[in-house]
């Protein structure tokens, strides 16, 4: 299983929720297993904790072929072309995980 989690930081704050509205889109993308948006919690502030993103994404695939297959599918192409003007910065970070064991609902 591949895990996806990216992090925006927006040019306008006011502008989440058209984000968070344009994310839910790629729920469409028949790779994407799970799709779960959010925005920073309010958690005990510490120094390896950076809450300073706007709003983050987190899918799961399959594969890493299904997570290849979502970067160039339409849905996904759209949504940027739609919604990458909204942000300032993106960060991504792909993690394999795997076994039975690895992850429960």
């Amino acid at each position: 299983m591949v895990i996806h989690q990216v992090f925006f930081w927006l040019k306008d704050a006011a502008t989440a929720s058209q984000l968070m509205k344009g994310l839910e889109t790629l729920r469409a993308v028949p790779q994407v297993k799970q799709l779960r948006i959010g925005t920073p919690a309010s958690t005990e502030k510490r120094d390896v904790v950076d809450n300073s993103f706007h709003v983050s994404e987190l899918m799961y695939f399959e594969d890493a072929a299904d997570q290849d297959a979502y970067q160039t599918h339409a849905l996904h192409n759209a949504f940027v072309e739609q919604y990458s003007h909204l942000w300032d910065r993106v960060v991504v970070y792909d993690s394999v995980v795997g076994g039975p064991d690895s992850y429960r609902e």
